[in-house]
């Protein structure tokens, strides 16, 4: 992380964390854990496709699929992600 652009910003009904890459390194955040204690954190992805696409891989297909079923299946791509919307893209 790079120190001093991560910042936090806390108020009464909110919390804000602003992680900032160190310049050495490259690749995209997959997941990040949160809670009030170690023992006890709760772990989320970020939004790319790669999570979306696993997550739905596991929503259409929760049992181990066959290779046909694998191909057959939809492709799916993350046009735009915001802070009220995502735009997705299933072909």
């Amino acid at each position: 992380l790079l120190f001093p652009e991560s910042s936090v910003s806390v108020s009464a009904h909110n919390a804000v964390v602003l992680l900032a890459k160190a310049p050495g390194s490259t690749g995209l955040w997959e997941k990040f854990s949160f809670g009030l204690d170690p023992s006890a954190l709760q772990e989320r992805l970020f939004v790319s496709e790669e999570n979306v696409d696993g997550f739905l891989g596991t929503v259409l297909c929760p049992s181990p699929c066959s290779q046909s079923a694998l191909e057959s299946q939809a492709l799916i791509e993350v046009l735009d992600v915001s802070e009220d919307r995502i735009q997705i893209r299933v072909q």
